[in-house]
């Protein structure tokens, strides 16, 4: 299905009403008849439907006619298909208030980019263990929020494991300035996500320590590497690691103060300490980082940079010794 042959409109759920949820509802409001956006908190969703923006996650930007903003998990009952824009470590949560609700036929498109903690499962198989069966897919790429709510250019892949699914789901959210990408390669996509938010720590930790564009050029190339390294490790395509979900992801999250984990690597680079370089954002590479690293050691793949901001966020390094390390390791030919 080409972009250009929209489905019949239909009914879409966002849940999570942050700035990328928010962003995301306003782009399916496009294409499709009616978008709920689900919040928790039942005063944040008084305050949208009100004033009809969000003015608490993604200022200037008002709602389109088409988004209901709701606090009622009930509301992916009535949709073909959900978007399910909540943290990582919220993800499970979410999916268990869904169970009696949801479609058996509606996908869940994961939009989180982390990896569960406590048992190092990627989103699309915590959704397995929680509602099995239910089919899954995931979107991922270089995106801010506010680029995509100002109208700007954006582009990010989309896969689920069956490739008329990824059709279909982009012709739903296809825009004059989002451009998708479809794939079959669930597992790449979702690799690309979780894994490039601690490499942008490190690279954050790089100008941040003041040490200059091109220690920063070789960091971000050598992260690249620890990213194929580790995906294809577990049956993601080079491909997908090359494209928008991957490289093109790392390169936007390691190089804009936009980034959260961007910003808290460089914070820990000018001094700050991991309890308060987040400075109380919600920082999804922060909490990814340890279970990242045990994953590599379990597949027997180097990871010698995310080890490195692993052991920085708990405090078993100081960052001057850790880059130390890292230039100090023994010589070998590049791969």
């Amino acid at each position: 299905m080409s972009q250009a042959k929209k489905p019949k409109s239909a009914t879409l759920a966002v849940l999570g009403a942050g700035a990328w949820g928010t962003a995301l509802a306003n782009i399916a409001a496009i294409s499709n008849a009616r978008v709920w956006l689900w919040a928790h908190d039942p005063a944040h969703v008084e305050a949208m439907r009100e004033t009809r923006r969000n003015e608490r996650r993604l200022p200037g930007v008002t709602l389109a006619p088409e988004v209901e903003p709701t606090a009622d998990i009930a509301c992916v009952g009535a949709a073909d298909h959900v978007l399910a824009v909540v943290p990582a470590q919220s993800y499970r949560a979410t999916a268990e208030a869904m169970r009696g609700h949801l479609r058996p036929e509606s996908a869940v498109v994961n939009c989180a980019k982390g990896i569960e903690q406590h048992s190092g499962l990627y989103m699309r198989e915590v959704l397995a263990e929680v509602l099995p069966g239910q089919p899954a897919a995931a979107l991922s790429g270089p995106s801010f929020a506010v680029d995509l709510g100002r109208g700007l250019p954006t582009a990010v892949t989309l896969a689920a494991e069956r490739i008329e699914l990824a059709e279909e789901l982009c012709a739903r959210l296809a825009a004059p300035h989002f451009r998708l990408y479809r794939s079959s390669d669930l597992v790449g996509v979702e690799i690309g996500g979780a894994a490039k938010n601690v490499l942008a720590i490190a690279c954050g930790v790089t100008l941040g320590r003041g040490l200059g564009a091109s220690a920063h050029a070789a960091l971000l190339a050598r992260g690249f590497a620890e990213l194929m390294r580790f995906a294809t490790a577990q049956g993601a395509r080079p491909e997908t690691i090359m494209g928008l979900s991957g490289l093109g992801d790392l390169a936007l999250t390691c190089s804009s103060p936009q980034s959260r984990n961007y910003a808290l690597g460089f914070a820990l680079g000018r001094g700050e300490t991991p309890q308060t370089a987040g400075h109380g954002k919600l920082t999804e590479g922060a909490l990814s980082a340890r279970i990242l690293t045990e994953k590599a050691r379990k597949l027997g793949v180097e990871m010698p940079i995310a080890e490195a901001v692993a052991a920085i966020l708990e405090n078993r390094i100081e960052v001057g010794a850790a880059i130390e390390a890292l230039m100090s390791r023994p010589f070998k030919a590049e791969a």
